[in-house]
């Protein structure tokens, strides 16, 4: 048995990067998985593999989390379907660098409806099956940035520390239900978010990290796992970097 086996996890932000590496390990470690994502032939693609790999159902639906309407029709169907979860996790996210001086309204809020505001929708639309089962774990991914900021990222920071922000509070709110709220902070990891990167500036960001190498997704996701198990069960409102000694 796995660690998540008779699980069910539903991740954002499935068809790539973080949450494709955290969909296949969960999927791998037993749970049914949910996978969300505005590039639904890719999650197709990618669902069938996991689905007949690790013997788990898989379900995949094409949804943007800066729509509340969208995600509460995923929310609808599933639960019409009798599919309740036991875990989110709220990986689905952008990055966008520039100055404040330079910066467009347009970004400034893209970024933030992204990252903070569809991490809060399907908060809110996950609590009700975790409030009936006095049972959840929620993952929200933030970032190094959102801790300790980084030069031509002040919005992009701003939005992930909200997300620090909403996961302690939310804690607080919900560990008398016994449903967790955590957040992972991501560092410097190999993802379309950093792969076009000029080879001075990866070299310079690698530089700044005490283990010496760029993350991969399967890190990150190895915490996740951690969250959502039970091996985690008396870990809440808690942020944990995963950036190889960049911040320290």
């Amino acid at each position: 048995m796995g660690l998540l086996t008779g699980s069910t996890a539903l991740i954002t932000g499935a068809s790539k990067g973080i949450g494709k590496a955290i969909s296949e390990l969960f999927a791998k470690e037993g749970a049914d998985i949910i996978m969300v994502s505005r590039n639904i032939s890719a999650l197709n693609a990618f669902s069938d593999t996991i689905a007949s790999d690790f013997g788990v159902k898989v379900y995949s639906y094409e949804g943007d989390v800066r729509n509340h309407e969208s995600i509460g029709y995923i929310f609808k169907d599933l639960s019409e379907k009798g599919i309740f979860i036991d875990i989110l996790v709220n990986n689905a996210g952008i990055m966008i660098d520039a100055t404040l001086q330079m910066i467009k309204d347009d970004v400034i809020h893209d970024l933030f409806e992204t990252n903070v505001y569809g991490t809060i929708f399907c908060s809110q639309l996950a609590i009700k099956p975790f409030l009936r089962r006095r049972k959840g774990s929620i993952i929200n991914l933030s970032s190094i940035v959102g801790t300790n900021g980084n030069l031509g990222q002040s919005i992009y920071s701003a939005s992930k520390a909200a997300v620090i922000g909403f996961t302690k509070s939310l804690s607080k709110e919900l560990a008398p239900f016994n449903i967790r709220v955590n957040a992972v902070a991501p560092g410097f990891i190999d993802t379309d978010m950093t792969k076009d990167m000029s080879a001075s500036l990866v070299e310079k960001n690698i530089g700044s990290i005490g283990m010496k190498r760029i993350g991969k997704p399967k890190d990150v996701a190895r915490v996740a796992l951690f969250l959502a198990s039970d091996l985690s069960e008396y870990v809440t409102g808690q942020v944990i970097g995963v950036d190889g000694g960049m911040i320290i």
